[in-house]
């Protein structure tokens, strides 16, 4: 039986404030598999992010275990692409530079770096955009290269804290059927935060449900959807349903 890309065994996290410890993680056990879309959704403040910077190597736990490829606790930091949301460009760099960044921090020879970020835009389409700088690009262009720049530092595991949050509905539909395409083509592992009910439904394979804080996995759902998925998807009896389901959750955490 082969292992996870990821695991947590009954990770706890709690911090101060003031002179009280507020428990914001109780437990949470996870995986993600090679190749797989796994999402997580949960009430505001319920302590997604605080799981996502433990996961990248950012914070400790207070508990539990996190195993990543297979090694237990160890040292995650530069292990995972890890895109927070916002896209935070270099306004000082090209697009082409940008997207490079991550092997500049990791000392790869300049002519390296920039052969793969070239080939990367060529290969998504951002090619003509290589030179312009983050002041000329929209949201949802600034976002693709803040994707590509994410892939490049670690293509086969990434953490995407809810990347399209703050996109018009257009521009991130649209942005959500590039990600697919982009995660098919790379066949990474994708750990994807989102507050956004048929965001999750359209781009995942499991579903996981937080409680509010401290957080805990309420329910864990699996997407049979056929894929390559379309909008239109999203309209079945099947889609509605769990749409349905994964609602009545968190209106009951909201209110509880």
């Amino acid at each position: 039986m082969h292992s996870p890309k990821l695991r947590l065994e009954g990770v706890t996290h709690s911090y101060r404030s003031g002179r009280q410890s507020v428990a914001a993680l109780a437990g949470i056990d996870l995986t993600v598999d090679e190749g797989e879309f796994v999402t997580i959704i949960g009430p505001s403040g319920c302590g997604k992010s605080t799981l996502f910077n433990i996961i990248a190597g950012v914070e400790e736990p207070t508990g539990g275990s996190v195993i990543l490829d297979g090694e237990v606790n160890g040292e995650r930091a530069g292990k995972t692409g890890y895109m927070p949301q916002q896209p935070l460009l270099l306004p000082w760099r090209t697009v082409e530079e940008n997207v490079m960044l991550g092997l500049d921090i990791r000392r790869v020879p300049r002519k390296r770096a920039r052969e793969q970020a070239r080939e990367l835009l060529k290969r998504f389409g951002l090619s003509e955009f290589a030179e312009h700088y983050p002041a000329a690009l929209s949201g949802g262009m600034s976002q693709r290269v803040a994707l590509l720049r994410t892939v490049l530092f670690h293509p086969s595991f990434l953490l995407l804290d809810e990347p399209f949050g703050a996109l018009d509905a257009l521009t991130r539909l649209s942005l959500q059927m590039w990600l697919q395409e982009l995660w098919q083509s790379l066949k990474a592992s994708v750990l994807f935060i989102t507050h956004d009910v048929r965001e999750a439904i359209l781009l995942s394979d499991r579903i996981y449900v937080l409680s509010a804080r401290p957080a805990r996995v309420l329910r864990v759902v699996r997407v049979e959807l056929p894929r390559p998925r379309r909008p239109e998807q999203l309209t079945s009896p099947e889609a509605a349903g769990l749409e349905q389901e994964l609602i009545s959750l968190l209106l009951k955490e909201q209110t509880a």
